[in-house]
């Protein structure tokens, strides 16, 4: 498995997907982009045994807030209730061959999606892309490629 402290390879995957998330793309791909700090979590999640689960879901989700500008404490409701449902899908997950992980990284995603879009509604109203409903689907094609990479980088 992983041989290093887990909290570096948070750390990692964090800095990684930060960076992928701050790329300026069009605004039609940037709409449907992936959750990459939630795809990248969730192999933290799956790989490494920790207590803190939803502490340092809590933590990345303000980091995340803050480097997007969001209402503060947004990601952070929505990486906490993926996170739920990724916890409680671990061995069934860490098990499953890659098609069925691509669903439960759908699921996730789509979790996070609907708790964003509840808090952007409540506090903004309908102000949004009808692009970002693609984010779910994009995520969970992205996932076989992000495993493949983040496991033959042997971390």
């Amino acid at each position: 498995m992983i041989r290093q402290s887990p909290l570096i390879l948070l750390f990692k995957l964090t800095l990684i997907s930060a960076l992928l998330s701050v790329i300026s793309l069009p605004e039609m791909i940037q709409s449907a982009a992936p959750y990459w700090v939630l795809i990248f979590f969730i192999y933290w999640l799956i790989y490494v045994e920790t207590k803190a689960v939803y502490s340092f879901a809590l933590l990345l989700g303000l980091l995340l807030d803050l480097l997007h500008g969001n209402v503060f404490g947004q990601n952070a409701l929505a990486l906490i209730g993926s996170t739920v449902f990724i916890i409680h899908v671990k061995k069934s997950f860490y098990v499953s061959n890659l098609s069925t992980q691509q669903v439960y990284v759908f699921v996730a995603s789509l979790i996070y999606l609907l708790i964003t879009i509840g808090v952007h509604l409540m506090i903004q109203g309908f102000d949004f892309s009808y692009l970002i409903f693609l984010a779910p689907i994009t995520g969970a094609i992205l996932w076989p490629i992000v495993h493949f990479l983040l496991v033959k980088l042997k971390h």
